[in-house]
């Protein structure tokens, strides 16, 4: 029987033949038969397979050494291995928790250079002529919706806000919606949706109106009651900002329901207006204004992933938006500006 460990997946198969109820992994299923100690080889392809597949999860040693037969001294020099293997592809890392009630957890996150790579290749592909909206927006469906282009920005959001330790991820329907998941489950906490209207379906709603910073039209968003806990820790992700009204209302939202927004991420932000209707806020690119249908445009690499690939990895401050900036290049550095600001404080 073959079997099929896919990490970025979380799954494994077996063929032939379909199993009935929930998977087992390779050495669960080797224990049920009576089977001997799995090689090193085969171990560290269970480990991974289990961390992989459920990010953010505590581990115990106990239950990684389950099923292969080592003692757990041997799963965590495993470990170490393992950890060696992350710190080199830059795919993430794993966080040990102390204590009787401790264990080991992986967090999936982009970082230094494999972030700086990805945002690059993010930005060659939106960077086409036709994808230049009236108006000065972006089409960036088709991207948001891949379940690739999805995972990786979900990555690194999850790198940049670390720090910020959210209890949940939160964006408005739609487009957000793909990128939030894939942010909440890279840092391994649940995701939560804010409609445009109530749903009788999902009980009693909390609603707010507010100013759209764009087509400064008045909109309604709402929130169910039992989605978010009062004293919750919120990170906000979005799309696109172009004048931060939908993230103002986002964040006045969880403020009506208790919750405290910690950071805000979007994928794109414009350059123009640089006084955007919330203060702090860290984009992955930057989009130029002044652009019109089928002329050139011009996406920028936000200037906080400008570090050096050596740089050490560290909790990403939230950004400041300088509103009296002027002259050539003032957007970029508001967008992009260092700041001493806590991400750990709420937005305000």
């Amino acid at each position: 029987m073959a079997v099929v460990v896919d990490c970025r997946g979380g799954c494994l198969s077996r063929t032939p033949g379909r199993s009935r109820g929930p998977p087992q992994d390779a050495a669960a299923a080797s224990a049920g038969r009576g089977g001997g100690r799995l090689t090193r080889t085969e171990r560290l392809a269970v480990l991974v397979h289990r961390l992989c597949a459920r990010p953010g999860a505590l581990w115990s040693l106990r239950e990684l050494a389950d099923g292969t037969g080592a003692a757990r001294s041997t799963v965590s020099e495993d470990l170490a291995v393992v950890r060696r293997g992350l710190e080199f592809v830059g795919g993430g890392r794993l966080e040990g928790v102390p204590g009787p009630t401790g264990g080991v957890r992986f967090l999936p996150a982009l970082t230094g250079s494999r972030l700086q790579q990805t945002v690059r290749s993010l930005a060659e592909a939106l960077a086409k002529p036709d994808r230049v909206l009236p108006g000065g927006f972006l089409f960036m469906t088709d991207v948001l919706f891949s379940p690739e282009w999805s995972r990786l920005i979900g990555e690194c959001f999850a790198g940049a806000f670390a720090g910020a330790r959210p209890d949940v991820v939160v964006t408005v329907e739609t487009k957000g919606i793909p990128i939030a998941l894939m942010t909440a489950r890279a840092m391994g906490v649940p995701m939560v949706l804010l409609r445009r209207d109530a749903r009788l379906t999902e009980g009693p709603s909390v609603s707010i109106s507010y100013v759209s910073g764009s087509a400064q039209r008045i909109q309604r968003m709402s929130v169910p009651r039992r989605s978010l806990t009062p004293g919750a820790r919120a990170l906000v992700v979005d799309d696109f900002m172009k004048g931060g009204g939908t993230a103002r209302g986002m964040v006045e939202l969880l403020a009506e329901v208790g919750a405290h927004p910690v950071a805000i991420g979007v994928v794109v932000a414009t350059a123009q207006p640089a006084g955007k209707r919330v203060a702090d806020f860290r984009s992955l690119l930057i989009l130029d204004q002044g652009t019109e249908e089928g002329r050139p445009m011009r996406l920028r690499v936000a200037s906080w992933i400008k570090e050096p690939a050596e740089a050490p990895v560290r909790p990403a401050a939230l950004e400041p938006v300088r509103r009296n900036r002027r002259g050539p290049g003032a957007a970029e550095a508001v967008v992009g500006a260092e700041s001493a600001s806590d991400p750990g404080q709420p937005v305000r």
